[in-house]
């Protein structure tokens, strides 16, 4: 049987907005995909989403975990159309950030301070 964790009663409300509410739902489904355990991620009630609350709680996702062990273990439910663009965003850049992060940390930091 699947664990299911309600982000509403995670993140205390209908908002998903802060980085400090998506850690708390990362280290939610940390604790379950550490023992393989299948997860249902339910946003029923969300009525409000940011990727800076995203980020945090499914991007950093893929610092620890590979896709293919997300796509067997992680499922989404009641996902609300509009924000389903902003979930492909935010997996789409985890993906290639955690695939080449020295990479991406060396040409941020070229931006911002120069060669």
């Amino acid at each position: 049987m699947d664990k299911r964790l309600i982000v509403r009663d995670i993140v205390g409300g209908d908002s998903a907005v802060s980085t400090d509410s998506g850690n708390l739902v990362f280290k939610q489904l940390e604790k379950e995909l550490a023992h393989e355990n299948a997860v249902v991620l339910d946003f029923n009630g969300i009525e409000l989403m940011t990727t800076a609350f995203l980020n945090a709680a499914i991007g950093q996702l893929y610092s620890t975990r590979s896709s293919d062990q997300l796509n067997r273990l992680l499922k989404l439910e009641n996902v609300a159309a509009d924000d389903r663009i902003l979930f492909k965003k935010v997996v789409t850049r985890a993906k290639e950030y955690f695939s080449n992060k020295s990479h991406f940390e060396d040409s941020a930091n070229n931006a911002l301070y120069g060669s």
